[in-house]
């Protein structure tokens, strides 16, 4: 390694390592030391510049960031040798490199067609030599991007959103990517790119104070890790946290979406600037004619992609016209313009309490107007309009959930829940309340205890000032306090057991608040993620509610539907079978003790996931549905897995040499940061005590736990099996050998302990 690059990695090693440089400091420093070393390695050479692009030329590096570096010469010969006596201590140093060399005039002929380019040089900053070099670029950048931005412009917002789709919103994502996710370090690029061509402002202070934030974060993240990198993984959070001064990783979660925020909306709106050059008429930028204003609702107007105030419009004197517009843009599939939003921000008087009733309405209309409502309702937030609005909206504002089955931030996820609760409103007697319940169930999130009975409390003080009536209050409250009521119920606890359907209609009290309640469960579950919700969970929160309506209703419980037609044909024959069908496997066979056991323990020896299960006994037969899934490649050869599970009733002890083997096979050691949970529930069954288990899924819990059970001498007679992302839910109903509940404090003891072990293996 030569000399230079020796230097070159030292200096930056100590700047690294010097903990008293803070986020801006330590980038100075950074950009002041590799300027000096490179303009001491360049020397006095003439007719050449060295210019810095990207990140390096904006003075904003990451300790492990690459130097994008440009050459720029007069035709010289021997450039070449200039460019290796450069690039090479670099590359030995370990630095990443992003080159290129060029004549001022092959610079700009490569941008006219190199987005990546263009975008460099927009930042370019002479590191050493003639500037003039720089300037005969520059300039004549500058002034093509501006001519050529209908051409150009579109081409980046294109790439934008393309760039969004892949990498998501960093406000929302647990472990965002800080540079190319949206919201993210890449869009302030953008948004200044934009800026350039002058079409779109330049980025507030509001965005620029964000851009430093997460580089600050960035900062910290490359020096714990070492290395290049720019996701914030769940793993470097908590350090990232400390090194800020921060409590906690929710706090460093919570100030990363709050920065992402800002710059979405920096970025939206240049995005919406770059759209409508493709719809105002032709001619020189800035003074194309002004796109036909549409009025929308009373002081409320659409013009071009934008919804503004009406010139005649008082936001003073209309408290309601701040809710009226945006049920009007979201309606209409608009954004709110900025201007309208700095308005309606600094005239809007606060609503009265209680509400007028065309606020509340208007409120509903914003909620249910579907894809609409976020990126309205997050430009009222942005504007400090939505919290004033509803004041328990800062409990949840930007708080992360650390749940792997969760996709969002609460409050995305209470927005998200609405739009897709938008879907069912043809669906309930009161749209209204469903609505309203979406946006608030989960709004006792970040209030100590439990967030349903702490969500009912808010809503109950928050809906009377929204002017919602006593018992509509009533309503919301109770969606608020059991939204979770019908998922849990129906994936833990025997349908079959008459107790089950008597608990859930003694919960809700009414029809009205069951049938509300079934359509906030499957939006909440859509705004939750795909592991929140299945084909199977779905059939029994159906099933849950049917029994439950009729309870309500007085009349006879309906019949068993889990079980269809073939499956039942299969218990009357008697015999062993099995029946595979996509995902499900159905095992009918004579009932007896270990049976789920074997089923399971086969299962996981073709490296399948159950799920989701369900056990149940027709006759002297007991059918056992499960959904299965390859754990990583292809399904299994099923006419394999049928004989094994033969196999495995037929004779046990083989079934146990082959799991024995397989464990083997398997490393030793995972992480698993909560321990599991036994519980044992006397009062959710009439006939059964249920046993239900909460611990961190992996292949083989479900024999593993089932075998514990039998071991134990008990009876399962119903099973229900649920995995949410990474944690197992389990229930059974299980009777000890005198076949009823089980009372003997010495034999409960001893089963908790035996499944614990299981579940802890």
């Amino acid at each position: 390694m030569s000399e230079a690059a020796d230097q070159l990695r030292a200096l930056r090693a100590e700047l690294v390592a010097d903990l008293a440089l803070d986020g801006p400091g330590l980038r100075a420093a950074l950009v002041t030391a590799t300027d000096a070393w490179l303009k001491e390695v360049l020397g006095n050479e003439y007719d050449v510049a060295l210019v810095a692009v990207g990140g390096y030329g904006r003075r904003d590096p990451a300790p492990y960031s690459d130097l994008d570096l440009v050459l720029l010469h007069r035709s010289r010969a021997d450039v070449a040798a200039v460019a290796d006596r450069l690039w090479y201590p670099i590359w030995d140093a370990g630095v990443g490199l992003d080159h290129s060399v060029r004549t001022p005039a092959e610079a700009l002929r490569v941008a006219r067609d190199d987005l990546k380019a263009t975008l460099g040089l927009l930042d370019a900053r002479l590191v050493a030599g003639q500037a003039e070099l720089l300037d005969e670029v520059t300039g004549p950048l500058r002034a093509a991007w501006r001519a050529d931005a209908r051409r150009r412009l579109p081409e980046l917002g294109a790439a934008t959103r393309e760039r969004w789709a892949t990498a998501g919103e960093a406000a929302f994502l647990l472990e965002p990517d800080l540079k190319e996710a949206r919201g993210g370090l890449r869009d302030v690029t953008f948004v200044r790119a934009v800026a350039a061509a002058w079409v779109g402002d330049i980025p507030g202070e509001g965005a620029r104070q964000a851009a430093e934030r997460l580089l600050d974060v960035r900062g910290v993240l490359h020096r714990r890790a070492g290395r290049n990198l720019d996701r914030l993984l769940l793993q470097e959070q908590t350090g990232v946290a400390a090194d800020l001064g921060l409590a906690d990783a929710d706090a460093l979660a919570m100030q990363v979406s709050s920065a992402a925020r800002l710059l979405s909306y920096a970025a939206d709106t240049s995005l919406r600037r770059v759209d409508e050059l493709s719809i105002t008429r032709r001619g020189r930028l800035g003074r194309s004619r002004e796109p036909a204003r549409e009025p929308l609702a009373e002081g409320v107007v659409a013009q071009g992609r934008e919804v503004v105030l009406a010139r005649n419009a008082d936001p003073a004197a209309d408290p309601v016209l701040v809710l009226r517009a945006a049920a009007a843009a979201a309606q209409a599939g608009l954004a709110l313009a900025p201007h309208a939003l700095v308005r309606l921000a600094s005239d809007s008087p606060p609503l009265p309490e209680p509400w007028p009733r065309e606020a509340l309405d208007a409120l509903v209309a914003l909620l249910g107007a579907g894809d609409g409502t976020v990126p309205v309702v997050e430009a009222l937030d942005h504007a400090g309009l939505w919290e004033g609005l509803l004041p328990p909206w800062s409990h949840v504002r930007s708080r992360p959930q650390r749940n792997a089955v969760h996709r969002f931030t609460v409050d995305r996820h209470l927005l998200e829940t609405a739009v897709a609760a938008a879907a069912h409103t043809r669906d309930v007697g009161r749209p209204d309340l469903l609505l309203l319940g979406a946006l608030l169930h989960d709004i006792g999130k970040g209030l100590p205890g439990d967030h349903s009975t702490a969500g009912e409390v808010v809503v109950r003080e928050l809906c009377p000032r929204l002017g919602l009536e006593p018992h509509e209050v009533e309503v919301v409250a109770a969606l608020t306090r059991h939204h979770l009521l019908l998922p849990d119920t129906a994936t833990r606890r025997d349908l079959d057991d008459p107790a089950t359907a008597r608990a859930v209609a003694d919960a809700v009290g009414s029809r009205e608040v069951l049938e509300l309640l079934h359509a906030l469960t499957i939006a909440d579950a859509a705004a939750t993620g795909p592991a929140a919700w299945s084909e199977w969970k779905a059939g029994l929160v159906a099933d849950l509610v049917a029994r439950a309506a009729a309870v309500l209703a007085g009349a006879p419980a309906p019949e068993p539907t889990r079980l269809r037609p073939e499956q039942l044909a299969l218990a009357g024959a008697g015999e062993f079978a099995v029946l595979v069908q996509e995902s499900e496997v159905t095992v009918v066979a004579p009932d007896r003790p270990g049976l789920l056991s074997r089923t399971a323990g086969v299962l996981a020896l073709h490296r399948l996931d159950v799920r989701g299960a369900s056990a149940s006994s027709v006759g002297d037969m007991a059918v056992t549905v499960l959904e299965a899934h390859p754990r990583f490649g292809s399904p299994p050869d099923w006419a394999v897995v049928r004989a094994d599970l033969r196999r495995a009733f037929e004779a046990p002890e083989w079934l146990a040499h082959r799991l024995s083997a397989r464990e083997r096979d398997y490393p030793a050691g995972r992480t698993v940061v909560v321990p599991p949970r036994v519980l044992l529930v006397d009062d959710a069954s009439e006939s059964a005590t249920v046993l239900e288990v909460r611990a961190h899924d992996r292949l083989g819990l479900l024999h593993a736990i089932t075998r514990a059970i039998a071991a134990s001498g008990l009876d399962v007679r119903a099973a229900r099996v649920s995995t949410l992302g990474a944690e197992a839910v389990d229930a059974f109903y299980v009777v000890g050998p005198d076949g009823a509940k089980l009372t003997d404090p010495a034999l409960r003891e001893s089963v908790v302990a035996a499944v614990l072990a299981a579940a802890s293996a």
